[in-house]
């Protein structure tokens, strides 16, 4: 019981502070970090930026409070921290671009620290069935935490769109874990943290996260999604059916774009949500959009998974279908 009230303040004081330093941000963005429109953009005004930096003071914060109160281990707690440096350097990237060597030099860096601190991920339950991969899961595990920091930010392109994605991934994950992992407990803390956030950012957003959030929102899921599965808590099916909006958009967008001989790598305006942005004429419809098929779609095939392990693969493909034919339909990946 005293830990359970000892989570809900830290998750009350982590929103109530997250809240509270967007606004300090906001003084600083609108003199240093201006994000003016441009050919790739989906905003009109120029906008401040950077506001993911409350998020990452508030939820350092928060995770330090569990830390301390036994909510979480040092070894979690560890593997979390590894997400500063993504903050930095994204933070870096706000004021002025760095180069894409470098920020992937961070990132693979940052993916690799905190699976050493985790353990690695030898073992992985796909169907409820154990396959050891030993050093290769490990490897495959990094790639998916740098993957999902790269998610974030490709997805992060209009208002709201990141942040309520967070918020929902993280509050299904920490409810169907029961609160009674560390993963459920540190992904209910950045749920809290976020939503002080969002506050800031919902449509029409007074200030955009920037890459300072963007990437660190990404790298965290991942490490809670990794340590989740390595735990025995939920399996990465669950959480990738939980983050199945963001995954068949970009994957769409991404495979189009190759296919028909774009530079891929290169940013551009062509996600499935980008357009749908223009097609409905703004950015509130999209987010809350997505906010409903999270809910009403992923969140109850995700607590099947939960409940019948054995289906998991099925169910995250029946998730996947629909989302991606959506993605397709919206245009993901045609040129501008």
């Amino acid at each position: 019981m005293a830990s359970g009230w000892i989570g809900c303040l830290t998750a009350g004081g982590g929103a109530l502070l997250a809240y509270v330093l967007t606004g300090r941000v906001l003084v600083y963005a609108r003199r240093r970090l201006v994000d003016l429109p441009n050919a790739r953009s989906s905003h009109r005004t120029p906008t401040p930026r950077g506001g993911g930096l409350a998020i990452v003071l508030a939820y350092a914060l928060a995770v330090a409070a569990l830390s301390l109160t036994g909510g979480i281990g040092f070894g979690q707690t560890m593997a979390l921290a590894g997400g500063l440096p993504v903050a930095a350097i994204g933070f870096l990237d706000d004021h002025r671009s760095v180069s894409a060597r470098w920020r992937m030099a961070v990132h693979l860096a940052a993916g690799v620290w905190a699976l050493a601190w985790l353990g690695g991920l030898p073992d992985v339950d796909v169907n409820a069935q154990p396959f050891h991969l030993g050093i290769l899961g490990t490897g495959l595990a990094v790639l998916f935490v740098v993957w999902m920091l790269n998610l974030f930010n490709f997805m992060d392109g209009i208002d709201g769109i990141a942040g309520a994605e967070t918020v929902f991934v993280t509050t299904a994950g920490a409810v169907l874990s029961g609160f009674s992992q560390e993963a459920g407990m540190a992904a209910a803390m950045l749920a809290a943290a976020t939503a002080g956030f969002l506050v800031w950012n919902w449509p029409p957003a007074k200030i955009f996260m920037g890459d300072v959030g963007s990437g660190f929102l990404g790298f965290i899921l991942g490490v809670l999604a990794v340590s989740s599965a390595r735990s025995g808590g939920l399996s990465l099916a669950v959480w990738l059916i939980l983050s199945g909006s963001f995954f068949a958009d970009a994957g769409i967008t991404l495979l189009r774009r190759m296919l028909s001989g774009q530079r891929w790598y290169e940013a551009h305006r062509s996600h499935a949500y980008q357009h749908a942005a223009i097609r409905l004429g703004g950015h509130r419809p999209v987010t809350v959009g997505f906010l409903l098929l999270d809910l009403f779609w992923l969140l109850p095939l995700a607590a099947a998974a939960v409940a019948w392990p054995q289906q998991e693969v099925g169910l995250l493909l029946l998730a996947y279908a629909p989302l991606s034919f959506l993605a397709f339909r919206f245009d993901a990946g045609k040129a501008d």
